[in-house]
C-alpha cells in the first residue's frame, strides 16, 4: 500500500512503516528558515507555538539574556526543546487555543513577546487582543510553500500542518484518499475538501504514523 508523508520522515519515524508493509513516497511541501531579528522590547514572558520558533531563537547571539524569562508554549517537543536548552516553561498545551486560554484566565497580568513565523494563524494573537492582555510580536521564521505534483495515485495522505496542505492542494486534489492530520488545526484546513479525516491521537509525527499503522492493520 502506497503513502504519502508531505514532509520528509526521519529514518526511525519511517522504519515502522516499512516495517508494517507501507510504501513511503516522501516530500517536504513546505520549507522553513529562520530570520535575523533584533531582541528589542521583549516582555517578561515568552510565547512559542512551534520548534522553529525556538530554534531560530536559540540561535541568536544574546540568547542568555532570554533564560530568565518564563516560556509559555504550544507542543511537547516545543517543550522539550525549551527546557533541554535551560527555559523554564510555565504552561505548554496542545494546541494554541487552550494556550490562549490558559494564558487569558491565569496567567493574565503578565505581559509577552510571542515569537512566530511568517504564515502564523491568528487563534493566539486574538485572544491576547480580545482578553486585553499586553503583548508584541517578533517575527523569527519563515515559511514558505513547495507544492509538488504527484503523479502517481496513493491510498492515504500524511499532513503535519495547515500549510502542508495549502500547499499539497495548490498542485493536487483528494479523491478517496484517508488523510491523515497531526491535529485538529491542520484538520480545519481540509475543511469542504474531504471527510476522509482522521486525527493522531497526540499532536506528534509519531501519533501520525501510529495512526497509519492501527488504521490498516
Amino acid at each position: 500500500m502506497k503513502i504519502l508523508s508531505t514532509k520528509i520522515l526521519a529514518e526511525y519515524q519511517k522504519q515502522p512503516l516499512i516495517e508494517a508493509g507501507f510504501e513511503v513516497v516522501e516530500n517536504d511541501f513546505i520549507a522553513t528558515k529562520i530570520k535575523s531579528f533584533d531582541l528589542k522590547n521583549i516582555n517578561e514572558s515568552l510565547i512559542f507555538t512551534s520548534q522553529n520558533a525556538v530554534e531560530s531563537v536559540l540561535q541568536h547571539p544574546d540568547l542568555e539574556q532570554l533564560k530568565s524569562k518564563k516560556a509559555y508554549c504550544v507542543g511537547l517537543k516545543t517543550e522539550s526543546l525549551l527546557s533541554d536548552n535551560g527555559f523554564e516553561v510555565v504552561a505548554y498545551t496542545d494546541y494554541a487555543s487552550d494556550l490562549g486560554e490558559i494564558i487569558t484566565l491565569i496567567y493574565k497580568s503578565e505581559s509577552y513577546t510571542f515569537f512566530s513565523g511568517n504564515l502564523r494563524r491568528e487563534t493566539l494573537p486574538k485572544a491576547l487582543k480580545e482578553a486585553g492582555i499586553v503583548f508584541n510580536e517578533i517575527n523569527v521564521y519563515e515559511t514558505t510553500l513547495t507544492p509538488h505534483k504527484i503523479k502517481n495515485p496513493v491510498e492515504a495522505i500524511l499532513f503535519f500542518s495547515p500549510s502542508g496542505v495549502e500547499s499539497f492542494l495548490k498542485e493536487n486534489t483528494i479523491k478517496k484518499e484517508l488523510c491523515f492530520c497531526i491535529g485538529e488545526t491542520t484538520a480545519s484546513a481540509l475543511e469542504n475538501k474531504t471527510k476522509n479525516i482522521i486525527i493522531a491521537e497526540q499532536p506528534t509525527v509519531e501519533d501520525v504514523i501510529e495512526a497509519v499503522i492501527e488504521e490498516y492493520k
